[in-house]
Order: C-alpha cells, then structure tokens, then sequence
C-alpha cells in the first residue's frame, strides 16, 4: 500500500484528495495536517466524509518527522494543498526525506525557471499534465500539478500544438465555478455576491497564461515570440484569454477560437487520434455541457469550423481534472499503478 500524506487538507483540495484516497485501493493515509484546525476530526471538517474516515487533522508535531520519514511522518507520497506561495516556503522551512515524493497543487513550482527546490536531491519539478508529459511524470521525483484552467485549455489546444498548427492569436473566454477561488472568503466568492451573477476579471493577464504557453512551446518550438518581455508578456502576445466567474460552484468551461485551415473532419481525426490512448480525455462530435464532467476526471472536448475558425470547447472539473484527480493520476503514474485507480468517478447528472 501507498502511504500519502496531506498538508493543507481542511481547504477544497484537500477535501477533494480525501475524498479520493479513502477510497483508492492501493492507499493508505498516513496524515492529514492543517494549522487551523489540528485534533479536530476531519468529518468535523469535510461532513460529507462522517462515515468514511475516523482520521484527525494533525498539527506541526507531524513536521519534524517528516524530515526523517518516519513514525507519524512516514509517508510514500506527499500532496502539498496549501496556497499559492505558501508550498515552497512550506518545503523551505521543513525539509522532507528524500524517499518521500512530492505533489505540488500550487502554482509554485509549474514555471520552468521556478521548478527547482535548493537542498533537495532530485529537486527539479516535472510539469504534471499527463497528456503532455506521461514518460517524465512516470520517472519523477517531484511534480508540479497543472492549474485548473491551463488543464482545460492546454487540452483543448495541445493536438494543434503537436502538428504545428498554432499559427495566428488564441482567443479564449473560460468560466469556472466558485470553487475555484478556494475556501477562503473574499467579496466576489460569497454567495450572496456570486448567484444570479457573472463577472471577468485578470483580462489578458491571468498567471496560468504562463504555463499554457511553455506547454504549447514545448510541442510546437517558437510558439512564444522571441523578445525582451517577461513571459506573461510574451505569453499574451498569442493567447488572448477572459476569465469569467460563473454563478455555480464547480467546473470549467473553456471556449476557444484560432484560425485554422484544416477541415472539420480533419481536424476532428487530429483530435482522436491525438487522445486515442488518453483514459479521461475524449473527443465528443456532440456538443457538451458542464455537467457531463463535474464530479469526475474527465476532459471533453467538442470542435466546430466556421469559416477558416477552429472553435473549441473544453470542460472539466476544476477540482478533479484542474486540481486533486489530476494529482491522485499522477500518483498513479508514478508509482506504476493503473492511471484510472481510484478515480472511476461519475458526473452529477441532473
């Protein structure tokens, strides 16, 4: 059995990844800690979970042991699900044995020039998208998990990357649900704010622009201009994107349009054949809609032409797909098991 630990599991991907874990077959938890709510139950925290787990939340008396990797620390697998900034100085303050791998759901370690942890051997961390980097994640040490909406659009637009086909301005319009913006309460995530509502926010600007174009670059070389600007400006310069706040709690919708001289058809046979071997990301010659993917960790994909326009529409779920399902992949693939384990999960329905 795999031993995993949590650090951060009272916030919505730590619930997500508890969710997942008791019941994966292959896992046993070895500790879940959080600063705010330590020897509280975790069904005190996640209810929906009374039931399934008699586990508490553990304090920082599990932090020194993690350095040695033994007793209450020991664990096979760490998943950091703590904000972003706070992993790397999470891994900075408290060394981890080296035997423990590691699973970052921050932004923390997903940029090339930021992937590499001092003092720690085999530090480096390999960007998490499997669809994109199956052979690197399966013979890493650390990997930096994918954020939610560069999943939906990377896949939405990883096929023409691959065959050279990015060859005019990406414009993308992506509205995710509320729980993208986490636990923590801010104005524009209550929800006497958030019904009955929409709004943009980030307008060309948003930080996972970044690692989609380093993605895009990795499959189809010169695809990030060569210049002086900072790699958001660059990354701006062909990736045009709206972030929107939906009024519902969970999933992402990726509309996607760039010019295209493929047919539909054609197009279509780049997409299948593309994730012909891909277990959750499929291609649908019928429209979709958000539902068909929430509570799983699929990504569907459905494709239009209208005139020289490709149009794309990717749907995922930000907690899944876009956060704690692509981690617990990961895990799979690092440690050689079945990528589906534990993650046949099935959407909300009606």
């Amino acid at each position: 059995m795999i031993k995993a630990g949590i650090i951060g599991g009272a916030g919505y991907t730590g619930g997500e990844m508890l969710r997942i874990l008791v019941n994966h077959p292959d896992v046993e938890i070895a500790f879940v800690h959080s600063k705010s709510n330590a020897g509280n139950f975790i069904s005190d925290v996640h209810t929906d979970l009374f039931g399934d787990t008699d586990l508490k939340f553990c304090g920082n008396e599990v932090l020194e042991a993690l350095s040695l990797g033994e007793g209450l620390g020991e664990a096979d697998i760490l998943f950091l699900c703590v904000g972003h900034g706070d992993a790397r100085k999470f891994l900075e303050a408290n060394p981890v044995a080296e035997r423990i791998k590691i699973i970052d759901l921050s932004q923390d370690f997903r940029l090339k020039a930021n992937s590499s942890l001092s003092g720690r051997l085999g530090g480096a961390f390999v960007y998490g998208l499997p669809e994109l980097n199956r052979d690197s994640i399966k013979t890493a040490k650390n990997i930096a998990n994918p954020g939610c909406f560069a999943t939906g659009i990377q896949l939405g637009l990883l096929p023409l990357a691959a065959k050279g086909l990015l060859k005019s301005e990406v414009h993308i319009n992506a509205t995710t649900g509320s729980t993208g913006a986490g636990q923590s309460l801010s104005a524009t995530s209550h929800f006497s704010w958030r019904n009955n509502n929409l709004s943009v926010y980030k307008v060309f600007t948003h930080q996972h622009l970044q690692e989609i174009s380093e993605s895009l670059n990795q499959l189809q070389p010169g695809f990030l201009p060569v210049s002086e600007l900072s790699l958001l400006e660059r990354a701006a310069q062909k990736l045009t994107i709206i972030p929107q706040r939906g009024d519902f709690t969970r999933g992402i919708l990726a509309a996607m349009y760039t010019d295209c001289d493929l047919s539909l058809e054609e197009v279509q046979n780049l997409y299948e054949d593309y994730y012909a071997n891909e277990p959750f990301t499929h291609v649908s010659r019928k429209n979709i809609d958000l539902k068909q993917v929430v509570n799983t960790n699929k990504c569907l994909i459905y494709l239009e032409k209208h005139g020289n326009r490709l149009f794309i529409v990717s749907i995922t779920d930000n907690l899944l797909k876009g956060a704690s399902g692509q981690a617990v992949q990961n895990m799979n693939l690092l440690f050689g098991l079945d990528e589906r384990a534990g993650l046949r999960l099935k959407a909300v329905g009606f």
